[in-house]
């Protein structure tokens, strides 16, 4: 049951971003529109999940609707908003397709730590122009990221790390 539901349904602005250095990132999703914003924790493994499932969505919306067009939005590159005041940590995501609309919903859930818990659930009405957006900057986040050891596939930190496929040496 959810305590507090925040409903945006015109968004001046939905990303993702983080705050630290590679390796040491706290991700966060950033909600704008004319009155407020909201900013909800999560898992670089939550940004790169919603980005991929978004662009499965419009891969599919454009497959089915061929005719539909999808204007592209200027890059948003900013930062986040600040100051970053987070209302809680996400827990679940659902997305789903508005065809009436023509729009993408997204609804953070907050994770709670006993199960009878109320919680606070965030939902976001995307256009399919300010999905596309959010995916791509979404994507160039997470890409940003450690680079990958090219033996054991792990993530490479600022010092090195002791790589198990070269027994223990450092890369």
């Amino acid at each position: 049951m959810a305590d507090a539901e925040i409903f945006f349904g015109e968004v001046s602005r939905f990303i993702a971003g983080t705050v630290g250095q590679p390796g040491e990132r706290a991700f966060y999703l950033q909600i704008r529109d004319a009155k407020r914003i909201v900013t909800v924790a999560v898992e670089k493994v939550q940004v790169q999940a919603l980005a991929e499932r978004v662009a499965i969505l419009l891969r599919e919306l454009r497959i089915t609707q061929p005719l539909l067009v999808i204007p592209p939005l200027p890059d948003d590159s900013a930062p986040l908003d600040t100051p970053i005041d987070e209302e809680f940590v996400v827990g679940e995501i659902g997305i789903s397709y508005d065809s009436e609309k023509a729009s993408i919903e997204i609804e953070l859930v907050e994770i709670v730590e006993n199960e009878g818990d109320d919680c606070r659930v965030v939902t976001i009405s995307l256009t399919l122009s300010q999905a596309a957006a959010f995916t791509k900057r979404s994507n160039s986040l997470v890409a940003a990221g450690r680079t990958v050891c090219p033996f054991c596939g792990g993530p490479i930190n600022i010092g090195g790390h002791l790589c198990p496929r070269a027994n223990g040496y450092r890369r």
